[in-house]
């Protein structure tokens, strides 16, 4: 017999399918009849009729292909791991997540997704596995319970992707048994950087030493409580390559510096995320980031720390050196700002990255979908990381030399969908962007690839 969490699993993605195909034949404009400026994106078909929402996941190869995770919910099959090739317009499978992690056959719940951006070094991908089944509690997300004649998870592995070989190399499982939230890399010393989930502990991984060193937890007991120790946990770690610090933020607005010269993490003195752009936020309350920062990279062309606010869309900066925080722009579309509001995704939106060269952020951020003039209204709190109605979804870019905000449009799909639940980006070497979104296909709501050139 099936869970509630296991019904409502199957049912969400076709019924919002169904509600985004009906309210669009109610009046509601898709791309076939949307009369603002718009991108067409190319949809390709992986071949996994299992994909769910997929999380960053994501990477451009030096090779110049992309390469992905689609995630799974379902407790037999794991999340796969594909390679796209522009020149050729071709896909390939690469791995089972889980047969990676040399857990075939288990009988455990499986290494759904790959939560994290992919880091490059020394000819190899460097990324990491999360868990895709979950129980609901409360209307949140908690650590799947494992049905009759399966076991608990068995915690998120480290791993890398030989881009020759086709190879992959697992250095093993996490602080604690945990999935990983997120990780980053220090290329040129070795080291891997990590945040697990439900309990937000900070890591790090020595590749040379092959030492784990668990700093504990860095937000009071992280997404695993309720109540007064509930903490949104940080989803992008930023890592200075000149001096190989590695930084993080909490709910409560502190910057955390990893210092690789004394290995250990403390906060940033005289700075913090509590700006009063970003909004006011109760960090004990879930549903939103609080004062985290929900993307970030470090740019090796300045060394400064770009990143982007969750709900209030605000881009900024940070430089490591004078440890000061600075305001940008706000970079969410312009329906957007016209109309004031915060993003409709609760978190706000992961598909943040830079171009090749670093001269040029790639954002893909939501839209309010307007009908007769009045915008379209979705629910207006949750408890969980997700979209609060239906919107349109925008490519935005911003350059950093010059600071020239562009909103490139709506993007639809060919047939005339609107992409959904995309937190996910890879900007190729000629500027075409990658991501994974809902499509409907063959009756059937999947997540896969698509792109789309400003």
């Amino acid at each position: 017999m099936k869970t509630l969490h296991q019904l409502a699993a199957l049912w969400l993605p076709v019924l919002l399918g169904f509600a985004s195909v009906q309210a669009q034949s109610s009046g509601i404009p898709d791309g076939n009849t949307y009369q603002g400026k718009r991108l067409i994106a190319k949809t390709y078909d992986s071949g996994f009729a299992l994909a769910h929402d997929t999380y960053n996941g994501m990477g451009t190869g030096s090779d110049g292909k992309v390469y992905y995770v689609l995630s799974s919910e379902n407790i037999d099959v794991g999340a796969q791991m594909y390679c796209f090739d522009p020149k050729k317009k071709s896909i390939q499978h690469l791995a089972d997540l889980t047969e990676a992690c040399g857990e075939k056959g288990l009988k455990a719940i499986p290494q759904g997704k790959s939560h994290v951006n992919f880091v490059e070094a020394n000819g190899k991908l460097y990324f990491s596995t999360h868990l895709g089944v979950y129980s609901i509690v409360d209307g949140m997300e908690t650590m799947g319970i494992p049905p009759a004649g399966y076991q608990s998870y068995p915690g998120g592995h480290l791993l890398a992707y030989d881009l020759k070989t086709g190879a992959f190399e697992d250095f093993g499982i996490v602080p604690d048994r945990e999935g990983v939230l997120t990780t980053s890399m220090d290329p040129r010393r070795g080291r891997i950087f990590g945040i697990t989930w439900p309990s937000g502990m900070f890591f790090r991984y020595d590749l040379a030493t092959k030492s784990w060193k668990n700093f504990g937890k860095m937000c009071a007991e992280g997404e695993a409580a309720t109540g007064a120790a509930y903490r949104t946990v940080c989803r992008s770690i930023a890592v200075d390559v000149n001096d190989g610090s590695a930084y993080l933020t909490t709910s409560e607005g502190a910057i955390l510096r990893y210092r690789a010269a004394t290995d250990s993490v403390g906060p940033v003195a005289g700075e913090t995320m509590i700006k009063d752009y970003f909004g006011l936020y109760d960090p004990t309350s879930p549903g939103h980031m609080g004062y985290n920062w929900r993307q970030t990279f470090w740019s090796p062309r300045d060394g400064w720390i770009y990143g982007v606010h969750g709900n209030s869309g605000y881009l900024f900066r940070f430089d490591p050196r004078a440890e000061r925080l600075e305001l940008l722009d706000r970079i969410t579309s312009t329906p957007s700002k016209r109309s004031g509001m915060f993003d409709q995704f609760s978190y706000g939106y992961l598909g943040f990255a830079p171009g090749a060269q670093h001269k040029t952020i790639y954002y893909l951020t939501g839209a309010p979908i307007y009908v007769d003039g009045k915008r379209l209204a979705g629910k207006a709190t949750t408890a969980m990381g997700e979209a609060k109605g239906l919107e349109n979804l925008h490519l935005i870019t911003w350059h950093i030399g010059s600071g020239r905000y562009t909103d490139h449009g709506a993007i639809f799909y060919e047939d005339g969908q609107r992409p959904l639940y995309v937190n996910s980006i890879a900007v190729g070497k000629d500027g075409t962007v990658y991501s994974l979104g809902r499509i409907k296909r063959h009756g059937k709501v999947v997540t896969d690839l698509f792109a789309v050139k400003p």
